[in-house]
């Protein structure tokens, strides 16, 4: 047996080296953690999402009606000038339209100079006046000449009779008698001779004094024509300027000084109206299109500071280009993500600060439909108390928890989130500055379970 006194130091020296293999343990036991300490700062309420570069005002050049254009010389990305011919219908074509046209308006003048003039017609109706005064005459002799006819008949019919009753007595001889009779058939052939050319002449006056009425009723029918002519000339007034137009729609001018985003037609070719030929806009009011997710966009409000960064504009989170939310759009619609998953999104615009946007115009090549992020600020509150977001998850009840590392154990606590990004969030309630948070924690981990925390 060994004495006493050499086995009490062989005691204390197995009860020291039990101890701090339990002190070891105790140490080294549980689930390794990272944790991160919960410190007051400034945080950000953002929304991050992907967007694209585009233009609220698009200048279509289109077919103004059907026709055969001519090639189109401007090239996309080319600068335009206000003003600048970037397409053209055929000139041939639009020549020959308006020269037809101008034609027929200068026919129609013609024809109302021709119609106009009635001089030849003022000519025929003095003559008509005087056909009419020569025939009075000749009538008026006419009737004189009958006039003297049957005088004339009245006359030798005596004279007959007065043969006829000295005969027989014979102080007048049978010549004498055969003489009488011959002058009065003589003068009764010449009476009706005389009759009839009264009664024609009568009927050629009826005719003569129509012709000066016939010409007054043709100069009032020509003035008639005129009303006609007038309106045909009108009508062929409106076709030219019609062509005159169609000349000038034919050659399509920039309405803006900016570039060329699109052309859609290259080579001559025949096209109905409506067809689009350039698409023109202007860079300087380039904007940011992006959708927001309806859950976040209830926090975002025009006049919003809105970070742009991206490798089309060259730049990263923090020294992105400055923007501000114009407008947000008042009615949602339903987009299918990346993974196939539906999801209700409203779009908001974003305006570049101009200065940067003409900053970054010089510097990079920057058009429409360009893949950006937009980071839109929508609140700030400084000395907050902020853990990172991967520290929190959604409890039974949909709140909001964290693990706590309290006395090296997890310790599982409902916390009132406030201010949130996709980096960081704001712990209105749950969790005291200085303690300590563990990040990302493994789905098997309990409340009350010994940790072993690393710094993040």
């Amino acid at each position: 047996m060994y004495p006493m006194k050499k086995t009490l130091p062989l005691i204390a020296f197995v009860l020291v080296v039990l101890l701090a293999l339990f002190i070891y343990r105790q140490r080294t036991s549980g689930v390794l953690v990272q944790v991160v300490t919960v410190q007051a700062g400034d945080i950000h309420e953002f929304v991050d999402e992907l967007g694209k570069t585009r233009l609220q005002d698009l200048y279509l050049i289109t077919m103004p009606y059907a026709g055969r254009i001519e090639p189109i010389g401007v090239l996309e990305g080319e600068p335009v000038t206000a003003g600048q011919i970037v397409a053209q219908v055929s000139q041939a074509d639009l020549a020959n339209e308006v020269a037809e046209a101008r034609a027929a308006v200068d026919r129609f003048i013609a024809s109302l100079a021709e119609n106009d003039d009635i001089s030849v017609e003022l000519g025929m109706k003095k003559q008509a006046d005087k056909y009419v005064e020569s025939m009075d005459s000749t009538v008026q002799a006419a009737e004189s000449r009958k006039v003297a006819g049957q005088k004339k008949l009245e006359f030798t019919e005596t004279v007959l009779g007065r043969v006829q009753n000295l005969v027989p007595s014979g102080a007048k001889t049978q010549e004498d008698l055969d003489r009488a009779n011959l002058e009065f058939v003589q003068s009764q052939v010449d009476y009706r001779q005389d009759v009839l050319v009264a009664a024609s002449l009568k009927a050629m006056q009826a005719a003569v004094e129509l012709m000066p009425q016939m010409v007054s009723d043709y100069i009032e029918r020509k003035s008639l024509t005129h009303n006609v002519l007038e309106r045909q000339q009108a009508e062929s007034k409106a076709r030219l300027a019609q062509a005159l137009l169609r000349q000038e729609r034919g050659s399509m001018k920039s309405p803006v000084a900016g570039v060329v985003l699109e052309k859609a037609v290259a080579v001559e070719q025949f096209l109905s109206a409506g067809t689009l030929l350039v698409k023109i806009g202007r860079l300087d009011d380039l904007e940011v299109e992006s959708d927001v997710l309806s859950q976040d966009v209830v926090h975002v409000r025009p006049g919003d500071h809105v970070e742009i960064y991206g490798p089309a504009v060259g730049r990263t989170v923090g020294s992105g280009i400055k923007g501000t939310v114009s407008r947000v759009y008042p009615a949602g619609f339903t987009k299918v993500s990346s993974l196939g998953v539906e999801q209700q999104r409203v779009r908001v615009i974003v305006a570049f600060d101009p200065a940067e946007l003409k900053q970054l115009l010089a510097e990079r090549h920057l058009g429409v439909d360009y893949r950006v992020r937009t980071r839109i600020f929508a609140a700030h509150k400084s000395d907050a108390l902020i853990v990172p977001r991967s520290a929190l998850f959604r409890g039974p009840d949909n709140g909001w928890q964290v693990f706590a590392v309290r006395n090296g154990r997890a310790s599982l606590q409902t916390v009132e989130v406030g201010l949130n990004n996709d980096e960081t969030a704001e712990i209105v309630r749950g969790v005291s500055a200085n303690e300590q948070v563990i990040l990302a924690p493994e789905h098997s981990l309990v409340s009350g379970a010994r940790v072993r925390a690393i710094a993040h």
